[in-house]
C-alpha cells in the first residue's frame, strides 16, 4: 500500500523535521520514518471504519423515525438500501480489519458530529438519491456507492480535515492518496471471499523497505556533498535564498539518482518535479527541473551517474 510515491514524500518530510529540529541519530531518524509509515497504514483503516460508522448512524435514523409518536409512512417502511449495503456488511465482519482497530486503538467516538454531517452531505449527493432508487441492487452497485463516497464526499470534507488534523500529526498530508488506496481496496473486494477478504499490505514488498532506508540514509550520510552539488549548479543564486524545501527535495533526488542505477533518471526527476509543485512554492517545480538537469548532466560527465540496462524478455 505504502509506495514509494509515499515514501518519498514521508523521507523528505522525516528530513525536513531533522534539519530543523535538534540533533538525532541516523537509527532515531530512521524509527521515525516508519513510525510515520505505520501511522498512514492507521489511516487507511481509520477511513475504512467510517464506511461501517456512517451506516449505523444512518441504521439509528431510521429507528428514531420509526420510535417517533407520529411516524410518516415513509418513516414506518423506510428505504433500507444503504443501511443493508453488501460491502459494509462484509467489511464490519472482517476479522483483520476489527482486529487492526481494536489493536491499534482507533476510533471516532470522540468526533460523532464528522459522522453526522458525512451522513448528510451523502444524503444530498444526487448519486446517492440514484443509488437508493434504482432497480439494480446488486454487490457491484454496493461497492460503487462507496467508492463515490470516499471520492466525493470523504475525501473533501472540511470538518473530517479537521478532526484528522486533531487526532494525528503524521495524518495532515495522508488523507488523499489514503483514500486512493480505499478506492482501490473497495474494487478489490469480492463477495466470494467473505469475511476472510484481505487488505493491502503496508508495503507491497521487502524492495520498498530497503527502498526507504536506503535513501533516507543516503542523505543522512551525503547530504552536505548534495548541498554543494547544488550550490555548484544554481550560480546564480544564493543557496541561502533558495527555498530549503526546494534544497531538501533536490538532495533527496540526488541520493536517488546516484544510489538506484535500476531507476531511469526520468522516473527520479519527474517524481520530485511533482512532489516540489505539491509541497514548496508555485515556481520550485520548474526551478527544481533546470537545477537537476545541470546535476544529471554533470554526473554523467564525471561518469558518476551509473544507470543499469534493463532487459525485458
Amino acid at each position: 500500500m505504502i509506495n514509494r510515491i509515499l515514501l518519498r514524500i514521508k523521507i523528505i518530510q522525516i528530513l525536513y523535521a531533522f534539519y530543523k529540529g535538534e540533533e538525532k541519530t541516523a537509527l532515531t531518524v530512521e524509527k521515525e520514518l516508519f513510525h510515520s509509515i505505520e501511522k498512514t497504514y492507521d489511516l487507511y483503516f481509520h477511513l475504512l471504519n467510517l464506511a461501517v460508522l456512517i451506516t449505523d448512524y444512518a441504521d439509528s435514523r431510521i429507528e428514531y423515525g420509526k420510535n417517533k409518536l407520529r411516524p410518516t409512512p415513509e418513516e414506518l417502511n423506510p428505504n433500507t438500501r444503504f443501511i443493508d449495503n453488501k460491502f459494509v456488511a462484509q467489511l464490519r465482519t472482517n476479522k483483520q480489519f476489527t482486529d487492526y482497530l481494536t489493536q491499534r486503538k482507533l476510533s471516532w467516538a470522540d468526533y460523532p458530529e464528522v459522522i453526522k454531517e458525512l451522513y448528510e452531505e451523502i444524503l444530498a449527493c444526487d448519486f446517492f438519491q440514484e443509488y437508493m432508487s434504482s432497480e439494480k441492487c446488486d454487490y457491484q452497485s454496493d461497492k460503487d456507492l462507496w467508492r463515490k463516497v470516499y471520492r466525493k464526499v470523504i475525501l473533501l470534507n472540511e470538518s473530517l480535515d479537521n478532526s484528522i488534523e486533531d487526532q494525528n500529526i503524521f495524518w495532515i498530508d495522508d488523507v488523499e492518496i489514503v483514500v486512493s488506496f480505499i478506492v482501490k481496496t473497495i474494487k478489490r473486494f469480492s463477495l466470494q471471499a467473505d469475511d476472510k477478504q484481505e487488505f493491502l499490505p503496508m508495503f507491497k514488498d521487502d524492495e520498498d523497505i530497503d527502498f526507504a532506508k536506503k535513501l533516507l540514509h543516503g542523505v543522512l550520510q551525503n547530504g552536505s556533498t548534495y548541498r554543494e552539488l547544488i550550490d555548484q549548479n544554481t550560480q546564480n543564486w544564493e543557496l541561502d535564498r533558495i527555498a530549503f524545501m526546494d534544497i531538501l527535495i533536490m538532495e533527496v533526488a540526488i541520493s536517488e539518482l546516484v544510489d538506484f542505477p535500476t531507476i531511469p533518471v526520468n522516473v527520479t526527476l519527474n517524481e520530485y518535479i511533482e512532489i516540489a509543485k505539491s509541497y514548496s512554492t508555485d515556481k520550485s517545480g520548474t526551478f527544481i527541473n533546470g537545477v537537476l538537469d545541470n546535476i544529471v548532466r554533470k554526473l554523467k560527465e564525471e561518469n558518476k551517474l551509473i544507470k543499469a540496462v534493463v532487459i525485458t524478455k
